[in-house]
């Protein structure tokens, strides 16, 4: 079934557990937030796609045949905000996906730039745009996978599959587990007695790209290790943090700290699955601080503003669990706070941050939503 013209909100995301343990096949645990993507669309008479982003006041208009030179309907290169919706445009057609003409005008409430996938909602709110006007449907792990492909291929982001998985496929009160190896995902449901609240701390990232290759080319070698021991090992997903221990003197010492974060973090996402079935919300809590704290020591991706937020919120009552979220080098940390102690932490965690930084952070309680939709 078509239609001519309708509303996508499409959710940002933060992810709970599980951080940089996707490019090493572990399991991730984000949720979709309320903070969105809100698209207005209707179809055209032509082929020409018609984009207006209001948060910029800027338009944009491309064809279709123009895609694969990154210009718009004058010949000019694509503005940077409008190669994402290009993108998924142009791999939809790659799949043989028909795209009709359209005319979009969207907006957004996910802080630009924090680490909460604003241009993952982006794109996958156009693809599910794209599909209603085009009359066919695609399972939505499908249709995050032609967004990832679309940001990697087209924008030039080498980026993972969690960030669009979780604006396609969140599920509402829950966190979204996805195996990054088998692609097998199901929710997982969270404490009902608790708030996620997101801090943000308005640095933005700096170093993530530069960080991000160096960190991957420790695990490739700490990798390289221990297949040279078991030929079966695939990623620091395949060794255990006890066999991970034994490779202490071999290992130099920051390629054996960043991927001692990794083996460990996928041992913690393992153990916070089970504690979330079981409603210990408690329990979880701990598990978020003791990755904060591994991404601090062991990864190094942390920064003082960071800590700031994350010790200063394990100190507030009502605080269950604390920790950056994201690359690091900035954005957020993500909070997870009892039901009857918000306000309050809020009032609390923005004082000391405006104490002890001179910033002031944008913190905010979201709650776990549906993924990208019609609306």
């Amino acid at each position: 079934m078509t239609i001519d013209r309708g509303r996508v909100i499409s959710p940002g995301r933060v992810n709970l557990l599980g951080e940089h343990v996707d490019y090493n096949d572990g399991l991730v645990l984000p949720v979709a937030i309320d903070r969105a993507v809100t698209i207005h669309f209707r179809r055209t008479n032509d082929a020409v796609v018609t984009l207006y982003a209001r948060d910029l006041g800027e338009e944009c208009r491309f064809h279709p045949k123009q895609l694969q030179d990154k210009t718009d309907i004058n010949g000019k290169p694509l503005p940077t905000w409008a190669l994402y919706p290009a993108g998924v445009v142009w791999n939809l057609l790659n799949y043989d996906l028909p795209v009709e003409g359209f005319r979009a005008d969207f907006h957004a409430n996910i802080p630009i730039g924090a680490g909460l996938s604003s241009s993952a909602a982006v794109e996958v709110g156009f693809a599910v745009a794209c599909e209603a006007l085009g009359g066919w449907q695609l399972d939505r792990l499908t249709l995050a996978r032609i967004c990832q492909e679309a940001e990697s291929e087209y924008v030039g982001v080498n980026c993972g599959l969690m960030d669009q998985f979780a604006s396609a496929c969140g599920v509402q009160d829950h966190a979204v587990m996805l195996d990054t190896r088998s692609l097998h995902y199901r929710a997982v449901p969270l404490p009902p007695e608790t708030v996620i609240i997101i801090a943000d701390s308005t640095l933005r990232r700096a170093l993530v790209n530069s960080a991000y290759n160096e960190r991957r080319r420790d695990c490739d070698q700490a990798v390289a290790y221990f297949q040279n021991l078991d030929p079966a090992v695939r990623a620091l997903r395949d060794v255990t943090p006890e066999l991970f221990l034994t490779s202490e003197n071999h290992l130099p010492p920051v390629v054996f700290r960043h991927a001692r974060h990794v083996v460990e973090e996928i041992a913690r996402v393992n153990e916070a699955i089970t504690l979330l079935e079981k409603n210990d919300a408690e329990g979880f809590g701990r598990l978020m601080f003791a990755t904060h704290t591994s991404l601090r020591d062991l990864y190094e991706v942390s920064l003082p503003e960071l800590d700031i937020l994350v010790d200063g919120a394990s100190h507030f009552e009502g605080c269950l669990g604390a920790r950056l979220t994201g690359a690091g080098f900035g954005g957020c940390t993500v909070n997870l706070v009892k039901k009857d102690h918000v306000d309050q932490f809020i009032h609390q965690l923005s004082e000391l941050y405006k104490a002890k930084t001179g910033l002031t952070a944008a913190i905010f309680a979201t709650t776990p939503s549906q993924g990208a939709h019609l609306s």
